[in-house]
């Protein structure tokens, strides 16, 4: 199971939301860089942007700090406002490894089947994020009356191979992480599910690992904070071929 460090990007700082509200927000470092590669340091294989800014519709694209982090040598997967083939090419151009795709693979399924015609599944991710198991789009601010489980089958169909799961609820809340949907959206999907929001303990990684169907974890807040070492994370999760 691979762990990925998050760097949440907002007008070019490295922020933390709870509940992805745009107003409760938590600034953690002024370099955005200066942060990728303090992760890298500690052992991280990849890491976790989101363009916060695009994801809430706002104008800071932040590709410039994600050709940066790229050129550091850790493959990137990227994700927030992606919301068109247009949007995907520059990401990829800009040096991201692996697109997350939210709201786009819900309103225009169709732009997935071309993602994954012209980069391949290993370069797509589909963001399945819900709040009462309901997906969730547009940075979070509108639910959809589809499960992610049902989305989760629609986009396996597709060809779609990577998916991010965030209980919005959770995120950013030191919560704990939703162990249980976690895993029985992996094993409803067979997609390889990474799980995000609220991981806050080694127990939530460990739980994780331990499920085998479980591909890997975005951590936020707990690495922040400091109530989880990267290292020790990147341990308890046994980190293999998963990713």
């Amino acid at each position: 199971m691979i762990i990925y460090p998050a760097i949440d990007l907002r007008g070019g700082k490295v922020v933390r939301l709870r509940e992805g509200d745009p107003d409760r927000q938590t600034v953690f470092s002024e370099d955005p860089v200066a942060m990728a590669r303090q992760w890298i340091a500690q052992g991280a294989r990849w890491l976790h942007v989101v363009n916060l800014d695009g994801a809430f519709a706002a104008a800071n694209d932040n590709s410039a700090i994600l050709r940066e982090i790229a050129r550091l040598g850790l493959p990137v997967q990227f994700g927030g406002g992606l919301r068109s083939l247009e949007d995907i090419a520059a990401a990829v151009d800009a040096g991201a490894a692996r697109v997350i795709l939210g709201t786009i693979a819900v309103q225009q399924p169709e732009v997935v089947d071309q993602a994954l015609a012209r980069y391949g599944a290993e370069a797509i991710c589909v963001a399945l994020d819900s709040r009462d198991g309901y997906v969730t789009t547009h940075g979070w601010q509108r639910t959809t009356e589809m499960t992610a489980v049902a989305l989760g089958e629609q986009m396996a169909a597709r060809g779609v191979v990577h998916c991010l799961y965030t209980d919005v609820a959770r995120d950013g809340g030191l919560a704990g992480v939703n162990r249980e949907a976690t895993i029985d959206l992996a094993r409803s999907t067979g997609l390889r599910v990474i799980a995000s929001g609220g991981v806050n303990s080694l127990d939530d990684v460990r739980a994780l690992a331990a499920s085998r169907v479980v591909a890997g974890a975005v951590i936020g807040m707990a690495l922040y904070e400091g109530r989880i070492q990267l290292a020790e994370a990147i341990d308890a999760a046994g980190e293999g071929d998963a990713g």
